[in-house]
Parts: structure tokens; sequence; C-alpha cells
């Protein structure tokens, strides 16, 4: 059985364990030798005195290129010396993975990498456990997300990811041949899970990929992410909508602070959990609050990336990290936004996040013949979403719902510069590989 740098604790001492790792640094002093062997938990120094082990491991271990994989056999020893409080005398060491040199990025140097070097070998990037330690995150924050909803009464779901029409207009859509017949990668399973608010599934959700054809070069912005989506039926308003959003990222947050562990650890970060209740400000306030701090918008027009970030910290000043933009403009929202009526606004809503939109969503317009006529309103043929709009021909409840930027939130929440950091292989208009 394996052991690794988490696992081996007093109770190993003195006995014989087997690790395998990289070779992080190896050190040759002439009487003695250390190899730092590096796994996804930690390091353990393999200390080789050369009266005690044979000239073939020593051998072995002085030759070793940095950053090959090796698995050693031996006894762990205590050692007031050494971090862990333990080393290992090596009986055997073998080379599982022999690293070619030179390396084409340093793993533990203290040396700067340009970004594009980091995600060009991204395979090298992952060995830091700063970098590796985002992705722990991320992880377990799907896993919270999973386990608040279910709790909650919701069903996961998987919709298709191949669509013959998109959800939020084709300006954004990336175009397949399918079959020879066109196709769109999906921007989000809005259609679908609306569809599924007829069925008695009331409550799903989905988390998954979703694709936007944007030519944006930004730090928020990327060509395929990870969308945590959700639809709920029978609602009063979209404060109930609002309210489930709310007590799954307060949920998330506080969980990731209390087991995000050796990953925070790693990462040097600590997660702050947001003040709630999350303040709930009107467009047309918001609008209001960045004119009054000198910001040049108008009443109609989106906050935009600045207008985003100087509500941010005018919220901040409050103390307040996450809070709400409700009741958008109607006429800049998509078809399925129920409108508020009397008025030029909507049932919509934005939670931002130290100054980032991560979340948008809404009451949905759930009456058939006021969701045509909004469709068309907006220059859209009702015939092109047939399949879509026969799901309210027939009964179809209030419903509401919203999705949720994954990589948005695990940004924010970790105080990382660019949404690129969270993301394994990341893909916006001049990365396609690897």
């Amino acid at each position: 059985m394996l052991h690794d740098s988490r696992s081996i604790t007093a109770n190993e001492y003195e006995k014989e364990v087997t690790v395998e790792g990289w070779a992080q640094e190896v050190r040759n002093l002439g009487g003695i030798s250390f190899l730092i062997l590096r796994d996804r938990y930690g390091v353990v120094q393999i200390t080789a005195p050369k009266k005690k082990i044979t000239p073939e491991v020593m051998q072995t271990i002085t030759s070793l290129a940095r950053e090959s994989v090796v698995r050693v056999t031996g006894t762990v020893k205590q050692s007031a010396q050494v971090k862990s409080g333990y080393e290992i005398i090596p009986s055997t060491v073998i080379v599982t993975g022999a690293a070619q040199t030179p390396l084409p990025m340093g793993v533990v140097d203290k040396v700067d990498v340009e970004a594009e070097t980091r995600f060009n070998h991204r395979y090298m990037d992952l060995r830091k456990p700063e970098v590796r330690a985002v992705f722990e995150i991320k992880s377990l924050t799907m896993r919270l997300i999973d386990e608040y909803l279910a709790d909650n009464g919701f069903v996961e779901v998987f919709t298709p990811k191949l669509v013959a029409s998109g959800a939020e207009g084709g300006s954004t859509l990336f175009k397949v041949d399918y079959f020879g017949k066109q196709a769109y990668l999906a921007q989000s399973p809005q259609l679908y899970k609306q569809m599924l608010m007829s069925t008695g599934l009331d409550r799903v959700f989905e988390i998954g990929p979703a694709f936007r054809a944007e030519p944006s070069d930004t730090a928020r912005h990327v060509s395929e992410f990870i969308s945590f989506d959700g639809e709920m039926a029978h609602i009063d308003s979209q404060s109930d909508v609002m309210a489930m959003i709310e007590g799954c990222t307060q949920f998330v947050i506080s969980e990731v602070k209390e087991r995000g562990g050796w990953a925070l650890q790693a990462l040097g970060r600590e997660v702050v959990v947001p003040k709630a209740p999350y303040p709930v400000v009107s467009y047309e306030k918001a609008i209001g609050l960045v004119q009054g701090a000198g910001f040049k918008i108008e009443l109609g027009e989106d906050l935009g990336t600045e207008g985003e970030k100087l509500l941010g910290d005018l919220m901040a000043q409050d103390g307040y990290e996450m809070y709400w933009i409700a009741e958008y403009p109607e006429a800049a929202k998509p078809f399925y936004i129920m409108e508020k009526e009397g008025t030029p606004y909507s049932y919509s809503f934005d939670l931002d996040y130290k100054g980032q939109e991560i979340s948008s969503g809404g009451q949905r317009e759930h009456r058939y013949d006021r969701l045509v006529q909004r469709m068309e309103k907006m220059g859209l043929d009702p015939r092109s979403f047939e399949f879509y709009l026969n799901a309210f021909a027939y009964g179809m409840p209030s419903h509401g719902g919203w999705g949720l930027g994954v990589e948005r939130m695990v940004q924010k929440m970790l105080g990382l510069s660019n949404i690129r950091e969270t993301i394994l292989f990341p893909r916006d208009r001049n990365r396609l590989v690897p």
C-alpha cells in the first residue's frame, strides 16, 4: 500500500512504508544525500546516509533529474530537524518516470513565469501546490452545491450541449455541423430547464459546460466555462429564487472556509464569509449611486465592467461583498424574463460579488401568449422555438431560476486576478490548445 505525505503519522515510525512522487530537489553532501519527494499533499524528505544504504540506491538518488517520478521504500524515522517530524531512510529507490532536461518551466523555482508559458505547459504548472489547490477548492465548491441543492429538494439533470437554437440570441453562439444540419454549442440549459418545470420535476439544477462566442480578452471572460443553473416552480416572486441562491452561496463559502484545510493553506488565502442578508439594490438606484460617485452613465445603459467595480467599492464601504442588483430594464433582458407591468423594468436580478456579476436570473414569463408576444417584441420567430413553447401550452406553473458562473465565484472567493486561474485548460479566442 502506498503512503503519502499526509498519511504518515507517528504510528508509522520505525516501520517500512512506500511513497511515490516527483523529485522536487536533490542535494548531495558527500557522506549523505537528501531527496525531497513531492506528492499531492506535501513533501517527504528521503534521507540517504552513505553508510546505511546501498551504492545502487545512492547512485539512483544522486543522478536523478528533477521532476522525475520516483517510488521509494524505506523506514520512517522520527526527526526533529525535519518540518514534518519524520524522514525516510530508503532501502529501494525506483525511477518510474524519468524527466527530460531541461524542464520547460520550473515548479518550485522562485522565478516569475509568464502566463502564456504557464498555460502552454499546464501539466507542469499544475504541479505547483498553490496552483493545484485552486482546483481542490473548485471541486469542493461543486460538491457543496450538490449537497445544498439535494437537501433542498432539487433533482440534478443534464441537458443537451448540442442545440438547434440559442437561449440568448445568435451573436454569441458557436456553430457546428450536425450531420449536415446547422447546430450550436449550448450557451446555457435555459430553455430545457424551463421545459422541465411543466413535468413535475419542479426543482432542478445542472452543473455543466456552457459556451459563449464572445471575442473578449478580459480577466473575467472565457469561451467555455462551468455554469451552475437552477430552476424552481410554484414560486410567488423572484424573491423565492434569490433566497435559494443566497442560501446556497452562503453555505458554500462558509463550508469552503471550514473544510478547505490544506488547500487554502497552500494558497495562502483566507476565505471571508459575506455579510448577510445580501442587500437588494434596484437597477435604478445602482445607476444613481455610481452617477453620484462621478461615473458617466445614463438610465437604461448597462453598468459594464467599470460601473460594476465602482458599485462594488461603494457596497464594500457598508461591509457588503455580496449584493443583488434587481429589476433591470426589460429591453436589456432575454425574452423569457417576465416584464414588470406598467414599467420599463423586469423581474430580474444579478448577484454581484466584490464588484463582479457571478449570477443572473429572475422570474420567467410562464404564460404562453405573453411569452410569444415577448419573443415577437424582441425580433424572434416563435416558430423557431416551437419545441420550447409547446411545454407552455399545456399548463406551465409560475417559475424562476438562475445561472451562476462557478469559476467566477471561485475566483472572487479566493481573490484571484484572472478567471483563467480557475480553469484547468482555458479556452478563449486565442487559445485552443492544450
